[in-house]
């Protein structure tokens, strides 16, 4: 139906394009874990750190910004764009924090109990935010994709997809850790980036209302990752006595993501 879509609409189809891209890319990141055995607890903070520190930098360069700047050229004052945006980080904080009280823990892995339960919980947070972060991704390339610059639109799907690839490896990695299989740590990392192309579809369908909404997802998904990063991956990477290792990782991170994005952006 997707492909039937796209023939009539070159817009549709740039859009579905882009998005399956970033997918592809996300799927790309979670190879290392299908040809690799098990990482060390160190290894496995070292990149949870380093996964921290690119959705920090991916919260400040690729969400924060860019939803100020969305509602700015929306018509919004210095002041309106930063409310806008400040109550959108709220309510995707708040949402982490309504999902982090509600789930049980056997829900995740039936009869499981006690601390390895509790960690189950903090990775599926983990990787219930970074999913959450590829749905505002996937509509602004849709949204992109149904401007009047292909280029831009281009420039901005290959900024995202690159920054795809590292978000699929710790989705994996995070799986990986609490006792998954190679293969079902992998694909449940590629399915966490198939809501692009399907939001991709959707913003670029919808322009009018997802460009009106575009400032709010995206601070709501930066909301999301900045409550799983503080609440969650820090304290689960410095748990087992690795804390160098892991804010390493978190700098080392940050610095390579705010590189593509001010570089791509």
């Amino acid at each position: 139906m997707l492909n039937h879509w796209a023939d009539w609409d070159p817009r549709i189809k740039g859009a579905l394009t882009g998005g399956a891209i970033a997918a592809l890319a996300t799927a790309l990141g979670t190879l290392p874990v299908v040809f690799s055995q098990n990482f060390s607890q160190r290894t496995y903070d070292t990149l949870l750190g380093f996964g921290a520190g690119v959705m920090l930098a991916a919260s400040s360069f690729s969400l924060i910004i860019p939803a100020l700047n969305a509602a700015k050229q929306q018509g919004a004052s210095a002041w309106g764009a930063g409310g806008i945006v400040g109550a959108g980080i709220l309510l995707g904080g708040l949402l982490l924090l309504f999902i982090d009280r509600v789930v049980p823990h056997e829900h995740f892995v039936k009869g499981l109990e006690g601390p390895a339960a509790l960690k189950m919980k903090r990775v599926w947070l983990f990787v219930f935010a970074i999913s959450l972060h590829n749905l505002p991704e996937g509509l602004a390339i849709g949204v992109a994709y149904a401007g009047t610059d292909p280029l831009a639109a281009l420039a901005l799907a290959t900024g995202i997809s690159i920054q795809d690839v590292p978000e699929g490896l710790v989705v994996a990695l995070a799986l990986r850790g609490v006792g998954y299989g190679r293969f079902v740590s992998a694909g449940l990392g590629v399915l966490s980036g198939l809501i692009e192309p399907v939001a991709a579809v959707f913003g670029a369908a919808v322009i009018s209302l997802s460009a009106g909404l575009l400032p709010w997802g995206l601070a709501a998904a930066a909301g999301a990752m900045l409550f799983v990063i503080s609440h969650e991956i820090i304290p689960e990477s410095h748990r087992e006595g690795h804390e160098r290792s892991a804010t390493c990782g978190l700098m080392l991170g940050f610095v390579l993501m705010m590189m593509l994005d001010t570089a791509l952006g």
